[in-house]
Protein backbone atom coordinates (compact mmCIF):
# COMPACT_ATOMS: atom_id res chain seq x y z
CA UNK A 1 0.00 0.00 0.00
CA UNK A 2 1.13 3.57 -0.57
CA UNK A 3 1.97 5.87 2.34
CA UNK A 4 -1.35 7.72 2.42
CA UNK A 5 -3.27 4.45 2.49
CA UNK A 6 -1.01 3.07 5.20
CA UNK A 7 -1.44 6.07 7.49
CA UNK A 8 -5.22 6.23 7.06
CA UNK A 9 -5.78 2.47 7.34
CA UNK A 10 -3.69 1.85 10.47
CA UNK A 11 -5.56 1.58 13.74
CA UNK A 12 -4.79 0.38 17.24
CA UNK A 13 -5.32 -3.36 17.72
CA UNK A 14 -6.40 -4.63 21.14
CA UNK A 15 -7.28 -8.25 20.32
CA UNK A 16 -4.82 -10.74 18.82
CA UNK A 17 -4.64 -14.23 17.43
CA UNK A 18 -2.41 -16.50 19.56
CA UNK A 19 -0.24 -17.31 16.52
CA UNK A 20 3.47 -16.69 17.11
CA UNK A 21 5.14 -14.00 15.03
CA UNK A 22 8.39 -15.03 13.30
CA UNK A 23 11.47 -13.23 14.50
CA UNK A 24 12.49 -12.49 10.90
CA UNK A 25 9.24 -10.56 10.35
CA UNK A 26 9.78 -8.46 13.47
CA UNK A 27 13.33 -7.76 12.32
CA UNK A 28 11.90 -6.40 9.05
CA UNK A 29 9.56 -4.15 11.02
CA UNK A 30 12.36 -2.87 13.23
CA UNK A 31 14.67 -2.22 10.29
CA UNK A 32 12.00 -0.02 8.71
CA UNK A 33 11.13 1.72 11.97
CA UNK A 34 14.70 2.63 12.85
CA UNK A 35 14.88 4.73 9.71
CA UNK A 36 13.14 7.35 11.88
CA UNK A 37 14.91 10.68 12.38
CA UNK A 38 16.64 11.46 15.67
CA UNK A 39 18.29 14.51 17.17
CA UNK A 40 21.85 14.89 15.86
CA UNK A 41 21.60 11.26 14.65
CA UNK A 42 21.88 10.08 18.27
CA UNK A 43 19.47 7.13 17.72
CA UNK A 44 18.93 6.79 21.50
CA UNK A 45 16.41 3.95 21.28
CA UNK A 46 16.70 0.36 22.47
CA UNK A 47 14.00 -2.13 21.44
CA UNK A 48 13.58 -5.23 23.62
CA UNK A 49 11.38 -7.79 21.85
CA UNK A 50 9.72 -10.21 24.28
CA UNK A 51 7.53 -13.25 23.65
CA UNK A 52 6.69 -16.65 25.15
CA UNK A 53 7.30 -17.45 28.82
CA UNK A 54 9.14 -14.19 29.68
CA UNK A 55 6.19 -12.16 28.35
CA UNK A 56 3.77 -14.32 30.32
CA UNK A 57 5.75 -13.57 33.48
CA UNK A 58 5.57 -9.85 32.75
CA UNK A 59 1.79 -10.08 32.28
CA UNK A 60 1.42 -11.96 35.54
CA UNK A 61 3.65 -9.62 37.53
CA UNK A 62 1.97 -6.50 36.13
CA UNK A 63 -1.51 -7.86 36.85
CA UNK A 64 -0.78 -9.14 40.35
CA UNK A 65 0.82 -5.89 41.45
CA UNK A 66 -1.91 -3.70 40.02
CA UNK A 67 -4.66 -5.84 41.57
CA UNK A 68 -2.82 -5.69 44.90
CA UNK A 69 -3.00 -1.90 44.79
CA UNK A 70 0.72 -1.33 44.33
CA UNK A 71 1.26 2.12 42.85
CA UNK A 72 2.49 2.26 39.23
CA UNK A 73 6.26 2.38 38.99
CA UNK A 74 7.04 4.03 35.69
CA UNK A 75 10.53 5.36 35.03
CA UNK A 76 9.52 8.55 33.24
CA UNK A 77 7.63 11.51 34.64
CA UNK A 78 3.88 11.38 34.04
CA UNK A 79 1.37 14.20 33.71
CA UNK A 80 -1.24 12.74 36.05
CA UNK A 81 -4.89 12.65 35.00
CA UNK A 82 -5.90 14.37 31.78
CA UNK A 83 -7.98 17.52 32.09
CA UNK A 84 -10.11 19.64 29.78
CA UNK A 85 -10.17 18.81 26.09
CA UNK A 86 -7.54 16.09 26.54
CA UNK A 87 -9.80 14.33 29.02
CA UNK A 88 -12.71 14.76 26.62
CA UNK A 89 -10.81 12.99 23.82
CA UNK A 90 -9.80 10.22 26.20
CA UNK A 91 -13.43 9.68 27.17
CA UNK A 92 -14.57 9.74 23.54
CA UNK A 93 -12.33 6.83 22.52
CA UNK A 94 -13.29 4.91 25.69
CA UNK A 95 -16.96 5.28 24.76
CA UNK A 96 -16.24 4.04 21.22
CA UNK A 97 -14.42 0.99 22.55
CA UNK A 98 -16.99 0.13 25.22
CA UNK A 99 -19.85 0.45 22.73
CA UNK A 100 -18.04 -1.81 20.27
CA UNK A 101 -17.48 -4.41 23.01
CA UNK A 102 -20.99 -4.06 24.44
CA UNK A 103 -19.68 -3.05 27.87
CA UNK A 104 -22.40 -1.27 29.81
CA UNK A 105 -21.50 1.82 31.84
CA UNK A 106 -22.53 0.18 35.12
CA UNK A 107 -20.87 -3.18 34.40
CA UNK A 108 -17.91 -2.78 36.76
CA UNK A 109 -16.67 -6.33 36.23
CA UNK A 110 -16.32 -6.01 32.46
CA UNK A 111 -14.86 -2.52 32.75
CA UNK A 112 -12.27 -3.82 35.20
CA UNK A 113 -11.50 -6.73 32.87
CA UNK A 114 -10.91 -4.24 30.06
CA UNK A 115 -8.44 -2.30 32.18
CA UNK A 116 -6.59 -5.49 33.11
CA UNK A 117 -6.24 -6.38 29.41
CA UNK A 118 -3.98 -3.35 29.12
CA UNK A 119 -1.77 -4.53 31.96
CA UNK A 120 -1.59 -7.93 30.19
CA UNK A 121 -0.49 -6.12 27.03
CA UNK A 122 -3.77 -7.15 25.43
CA UNK A 123 -2.62 -10.78 25.40
CA UNK A 124 -0.53 -10.06 22.31
CA UNK A 125 2.08 -12.68 21.40
CA UNK A 126 4.84 -10.04 21.23
CA UNK A 127 5.75 -6.98 23.24
CA UNK A 128 8.42 -4.51 22.17
CA UNK A 129 9.70 -2.60 25.19
CA UNK A 130 11.11 0.77 24.19
CA UNK A 131 13.89 2.32 26.25
CA UNK A 132 16.57 4.97 25.94
CA UNK A 133 20.05 5.54 27.36
CA UNK A 134 19.98 6.74 30.96
CA UNK A 135 22.97 9.02 30.38
CA UNK A 136 20.60 11.29 28.43
CA UNK A 137 18.97 12.20 31.76
CA UNK A 138 18.11 14.45 33.54
CA UNK A 139 15.11 15.43 31.53
CA UNK A 140 15.50 13.24 28.49
CA UNK A 141 12.95 15.35 26.62
CA UNK A 142 14.74 15.19 23.27
CA UNK A 143 15.18 11.42 23.66
CA UNK A 144 11.44 11.13 24.34
CA UNK A 145 10.78 12.96 21.09
CA UNK A 146 13.10 10.59 19.21
CA UNK A 147 11.45 7.52 20.76
CA UNK A 148 8.08 8.83 19.66
CA UNK A 149 9.35 8.90 16.09
CA UNK A 150 10.68 5.34 16.16
CA UNK A 151 7.53 4.09 17.87
CA UNK A 152 5.31 5.54 15.15
CA UNK A 153 7.64 3.89 12.68
CA UNK A 154 7.09 0.58 14.44
CA UNK A 155 3.30 0.69 14.28
CA UNK A 156 3.27 1.77 10.64
CA UNK A 157 5.84 -0.82 9.59
CA UNK A 158 3.94 -3.53 11.47
CA UNK A 159 0.69 -2.64 9.69
CA UNK A 160 2.44 -2.70 6.31
CA UNK A 161 3.50 -6.30 7.07
CA UNK A 162 0.05 -7.54 8.14
CA UNK A 163 0.66 -7.12 11.88
CA UNK A 164 -1.44 -5.14 14.30
CA UNK A 165 -0.13 -3.20 17.27
CA UNK A 166 -1.04 -0.76 20.00
CA UNK A 167 1.22 1.60 21.93
CA UNK A 168 0.61 0.55 25.50
CA UNK A 169 1.85 2.50 28.50
CA UNK A 170 -0.15 0.20 30.81
CA UNK A 171 2.11 -2.68 29.84
CA UNK A 172 5.10 -1.14 31.61
CA UNK A 173 3.29 0.35 34.62
CA UNK A 174 5.30 -1.97 36.86
CA UNK A 175 8.65 -1.29 35.24
CA UNK A 176 10.67 -3.38 37.71
CA UNK A 177 8.79 -6.48 36.55
CA UNK A 178 9.40 -5.62 32.91
CA UNK A 179 13.09 -4.89 33.52
CA UNK A 180 13.61 -8.22 35.25
CA UNK A 181 11.95 -10.50 32.72
CA UNK A 182 12.95 -8.56 29.59
CA UNK A 183 16.54 -8.40 30.90
CA UNK A 184 16.81 -4.67 30.37
CA UNK A 185 20.15 -3.21 31.53
CA UNK A 186 20.19 -0.72 34.38
CA UNK A 187 21.74 1.94 32.15
CA UNK A 188 18.50 2.22 30.15
CA UNK A 189 15.23 3.98 31.00
CA UNK A 190 11.99 2.18 30.12
CA UNK A 191 9.58 4.53 28.35
CA UNK A 192 6.72 2.48 26.91
CA UNK A 193 5.93 -0.71 25.02
CA UNK A 194 4.13 -1.79 21.86
CA UNK A 195 1.90 -4.88 21.87
CA UNK A 196 2.10 -6.64 18.50
CA UNK A 197 0.72 -9.65 16.68
CA UNK A 198 -1.76 -10.80 14.06
CA UNK A 199 -5.11 -9.02 14.51
CA UNK A 200 -8.10 -11.09 15.59
CA UNK A 201 -10.80 -9.93 13.16
CA UNK A 202 -13.55 -11.28 15.44
CA UNK A 203 -12.54 -8.94 18.29
CA UNK A 204 -15.04 -6.08 18.03
CA UNK A 205 -12.81 -3.31 19.37
CA UNK A 206 -10.35 -3.87 16.54
CA UNK A 207 -12.78 -2.18 14.16
CA UNK A 208 -12.66 1.04 16.18
CA UNK A 209 -10.67 3.89 14.68
CA UNK A 210 -10.33 7.09 16.66
CA UNK A 211 -11.29 10.35 15.02
CA UNK A 212 -8.79 13.08 14.25
CA UNK A 213 -9.03 16.83 14.66
CA UNK A 214 -9.49 18.81 11.44
CA UNK A 215 -6.50 20.71 10.10
CA UNK A 216 -8.11 23.99 11.07
CA UNK A 217 -7.87 23.03 14.75
CA UNK A 218 -4.32 21.71 14.52
CA UNK A 219 -2.34 24.04 12.28
CA UNK A 220 -1.90 27.75 11.75
CA UNK A 221 -0.52 29.13 8.49
CA UNK A 222 1.46 32.36 8.50
CA UNK A 223 2.55 34.35 5.44
CA UNK A 224 0.60 32.39 2.82
CA UNK A 225 -1.78 35.23 1.88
Amino acid sequence: MDFDELVHARRSIRGYKPDPVPQALIEEVIELATGAPSSMNTQPWHLHVVTGAPLDRIRQGNSERMLAGIKPQREIATHGEYQGVHRQRQVEIAIQLFEAMGIERDNKERRQDWVMRGFRQFDAPVSIVIAYDKNLEPGGTVAHFDLGAVTYGLVLAAWSRGLGSVINGQGIMQSAVVREHARIPEDQVIMTCVAMGYPNDDFEANAVKSTRRPIGEVATFIGFD
